[in-house]
C-alpha cells in the first residue's frame, strides 16, 4: 500500500474576532496545531479524542473546506495546500465527506434522486438516463430500494438519511472518504448497521477512510490504525491492536480505562485547558499524574517508539 493522503505540520487557527478597538484581536482558537499523519491506500485511520480537541476541524481542513494557516496537505504525492477552487475539481471528485447530522446535510427541497444526482451533474458524468441508472445502483449499494429516488429527507429515518449521505459521497467514485462522526447521531442498533455498511463498501470498492469519532468502541470496530488527539495535537498513533493493548501516552491510557470491563478506571483531574491559551510544554501536563519537571517547559515531539507506534510524551524520550 502506498500513501494516499498526508498532513505535514498542519495548523488551523480560528479567530475570536476583534475587541472594542477593531485592531485589537481577542485571540485565536488553536484547533489544529502542528499535526502530521498519513493515510494509506485502502486503510481506515480512526481519529479519536474528547469534544473540542480539533478532530472535525482537522477533517474539514484535509478536505480544504477550511484553508490551513500553515503546513502541507499532500494527496497522491501532489501538494494541494494552496490550490484554488477552480484547480480542485479533480480533488473534490477523489475525496468526499460524510457528515455527522444526515438531516442537515440534505436539502429538504430536493428528492433523494435529485440530491444524489447533483454531484454527477457537477462533474459531468453521464446523460440524464445514465445518471438515473447510476442513482438506482447507488441506492441499492447502500441498502435502499430504488423507489427512494422520489422521497424527500423528512420522509426517512435517521439511518436511511445517513445511507443517502453515503450514496452521495460514493456518487463520483472517490478514493478517500472523511467520515465526521457519521454514526453518533443514530440509535445504537442503527449505528451497527451503518458501520457494517461502511466496512463492506471499503472492502468492495477499495476505499480509504479518515474516520472521526469520540466513541472508542466505534473506533475499535472500524479502524486499521488509530490516532489519539488532544487539544489540537496528535499525541499517539499506532496500529489498532497496539493502541488498545499497549497504549503508551498517559492520555490514551486514561481514555481506554473508561471502556466497560476495565478494572482500574483513571479519572482525569481538572478541565481541558482552553485551545485559545494552551499550556506551555506538553499540552496534557496539567492533567497528567506522570508529569515531571520538564513537562511544563518543553513540548515533546511525536516520535516513533516502536515500529509504527508514535507517541508525544517525555516519558519515552531521552
Amino acid at each position: 500500500m502506498g500513501i494516499l493522503a498526508e498532513a505535514i505540520d498542519l495548523k488551523k487557527y480560528h479567530s475570536l474576532g476583534t475587541g472594542f478597538l477593531f485592531s485589537e484581536k481577542k485571540g485565536e482558537i488553536k484547533a489544529v496545531d502542528g499535526v502530521s499523519f498519513s493515510i494509506q491506500d485502502g486503510e481506515t485511520l480512526g481519529l479519536v479524542g474528547e469534544s473540542g480537541c480539533g478532530k472535525s476541524t482537522l477533517g474539514r481542513t484535509m478536505l480544504k473546506l477550511e484553508e490551513p494557516d500553515s503546513g502541507k496537505i499532500i494527496y497522491r504525492g501532489r501538494d494541494i495546500t494552496h490550490l484554488k477552487k477552480n484547480d480542485l475539481k479533480w480533488f473534490r471528485k477523489e475525496v468526499q465527506m460524510i457528515f455527522q447530522d444526515p438531516r442537515s446535510s440534505l436539502d429538504p427541497r430536493m428528492t433523494v434522486g435529485d440530491s444524489i444526482e447533483e454531484a454527477l451533474i457537477i462533474h459531468g458524468m453521464g446523460n440524464e438516463e445514465e445518471r438515473a441508472e447510476m442513482v438506482e445502483e447507488l441506492l441499492l449499494k447502500v441498502g435502499l430500494e430504488t423507489d427512494f429516488m422520489t422521497r424527500y429527507p423528512h420522509e426517512m429515518s435517521g439511518g436511511q438519511q445517513q445511507r443517502i449521505g453515503i450514496a452521495r459521497a460514493l456518487a463520483v467514485s472517490p478514493k478517500l472518504i472523511i467520515a465526521d462522526e457519521p454514526v453518533s447521531a443514530l440509535d445504537v442498533s442503527v449505528q451497527a448497521q451503518i458501520l457494517n455498511l461502511l466496512s463492506d463498501l471499503k472492502s468492495n470498492l477499495g476505499l480509504a477512510y479518515l474516520f472521526i469519532a469520540h466513541n472508542l468502541w466505534v473506533i475499535r470496530y472500524i479502524s486499521d490504525r488509530v490516532a489519539i488527539m488532544y487539544l489540537g495535537k496528535i499525541v499517539e498513533l499506532a496500529e489498532k491492536k497496539e493502541i488498545f493493548e499497549n497504549p503508551l501516552h498517559p492520555y490514551t491510557i486514561a481514555l481506554l480505562s473508561s471502556l466497560p470491563g476495565k478494572k482500574n478506571r483513571i479519572l482525569l483531574k481538572g478541565e481541558v485547558p482552553s485551545p485559545v491559551n494552551p499550556p506551555q510544554g506538553c499540552r496534557f501536563h496539567t492533567r497528567c499524574k506522570e508529569r515531571f519537571n520538564i513537562c511544563d517547559k518543553i513540548e515533546p515531539e511525536l516520535r516513533e517508539i516502536r515500529k509504527g507506534h508514535f507517541v508525544m510524551c517525555h516519558l519515552y524520550h531521552d
